[in-house]
């Protein structure tokens, strides 16, 4: 079977086995389609895909009568600005996210510059299923408009959130990992505006990935290293569409991407209290920084739209994911890694405290995620398996199975973006944690094999 994963958050798959040209020109007529003849925003990652898909993608939204904003390599959130600030009609980023070099895909974007809800993703893969594709005559195809300078409006929202002098007069070291990835486009500009000394790795975003793309600390040593070689602050690394963030502390500690979250809230909590919403998979690190702060906290369904549709209606003020994914409605309804350096450097600055202290301040747990190989059909098997397993703790179905105690819990999920099943536990230590994730692995691995 090719391998490429379809749903209605978009689109990944491997080129040339699942992912071609002719599939991508009807996936961007679909969006083409609900757009009505509309600008729609196109960017990209650094793969060195992109290019074959971008011109696809401009096939297809041309043939419907659209106007193409081309704003070239640039990241996730920056498509999602963009949207915003050019009152389009929609968006498509080319990206497969921490997916290995081989994947592309497409992520669609509605007009108010947030990923597809369950009612646009349906829709859309209704008109692809069906062929219904709206079709310009040769005199009303539509045209390529070359977008310079698309980063600006983006780095222009996340300076208002912050006190950039304070930042500037610390004058912080910073490492940033871009890896290849469309971070290198606007994340340099971010932190030289805000004064920071920068050290950067991978800076030119080609796609050459230096090392697994997924921002989990196995794939950052060489971050981790650099951090207290070069005397550093703080190290970032981004993945290579630049939704999500990890953060390596000034010692070379890998902090991680839940706890980016975390930290973002507490920055933001403090000054501006309001509801907070994260998915099921998240630390309980951000719920209880919620609580103390006297806030709302919501979890949602995982996956970027869930968490959304959750935060607009309970009118949340920070949402995201224990990915590294912090969303700040004021920037964007999307997930977004220059956000989550700003607040943090905006943080370290306020403070005069080194990251490491601030970061052992905040609720202490330890989270251990894993992943097997496993058809999505298979799924509904491992949940049963593990519920029948741990009659002691508490089911909540839906998202797949998350399972909770008074002091930790276990998900087991099916993954949105790739064919696997996706195994977190969280518990105050780390050898609790890693031996209710290894249990459970073991449980559903037994089940599906």
């Amino acid at each position: 079977m090719p391998q490429r994963i379809l749903s209605i958050s978009g689109l990944r798959g491997v080129i040339g086995d699942g992912l071609d040209p002719e599939y991508i020109v009807r996936f961007a007529s679909a969006l083409g389609t609900m757009a009505d003849g509309g600008k729609v925003v196109v960017s990209r990652d650094g793969r060195s895909t992109g290019p074959m898909l971008e011109h696809a993608v401009i096939a297809g939204l041309l043939s419907t009568g659209c106007t193409v904003m081309n704003a070239g390599i640039a990241s996730t959130p920056t498509c999602g600005v963009l949207i915003d600030h050019l009152q389009a009609n929609g968006g498509i980023q080319i990206t497969a996210s921490h997916n290995p070099v081989e994947w592309n895909g497409l992520k669609p974007f509605s007009s108010a510059g947030s990923v597809f809800d369950q009612t646009l993703g349906e829709r859309l893969l209704e008109i692809l299923d069906g062929d219904s594709f709206a079709s310009a005559t040769w005199d009303k195809l539509g045209a390529v408009e070359t977008l310079t300078d698309s980063w600006s409006p983006h780095l222009q929202r996340v300076l208002k959130l912050i006190d950039a002098e304070a930042i500037r007069a610390r004058r912080p070291k910073v490492v940033l990992d871009c890896n290849h990835g469309s971070g290198a486009v606007l994340g340099p500009r971010l932190l030289e505006t805000l004064g920071c000394e920068v050290h950067i790795l991978g800076g030119v975003a080609d796609g050459a990935f230096e090392h697994t793309p997924e921002p989990i600390e196995a794939n950052l040593t060489g971050l981790c290293e650099a951090v207290p070689r070069l005397g550093a602050d703080v190290g970032f690394a981004q993945d290579p569409d630049a939704d999500r963030l990890a953060i390596v502390d000034e010692t070379g500690r890998y902090i991680g991407e839940e706890l980016t979250l975390a930290l973002c809230a507490d920055r933001v909590l403090a000054r501006t209290p309001g509801p907070v919403v994260v998915n099921g998979s998240t630390s309980r690190a951000t719920a209880d920084i919620a609580a103390g702060h006297g806030c709302q906290f919501h979890r949602s369904y995982v996956g970027e739209a869930h968490v959304v549709a959750k935060m607009k209606s309970v009118s949340a003020i920070l949402g995201g994911e224990g990915n590294g994914g912090v969303i700040e409605p004021h920037v964007g309804y999307v997930r977004d890694s220059f956000v989550a350096m700003a607040y943090v450097l905006d943080e370290l600055a306020a403070r005069s405290c080194q990251l490491g202290q601030w970061a052992d301040s905040l609720p202490q747990y330890a989270i251990v995620k894993d992943k097997l190989a496993c058809s999505r059909e298979r799924v509904g098997d491992a949940c049963a398996a593990l519920r029948s397993a741990y009659t002691t703790a508490t089911p909540q179905e839906g998202d797949g199975l998350r399972l909770d105690w008074d002091d930790r819990w276990v998900e087991v999920r099916a993954s949105n973006t790739e064919p696997i099943i996706r195994v977190i536990a969280e518990a105050p230590e780390d050898e609790a944690a890693k031996s209710l994730c290894a249990e459970a692995v073991e449980i559903v691995r037994q089940t599906v094999s």
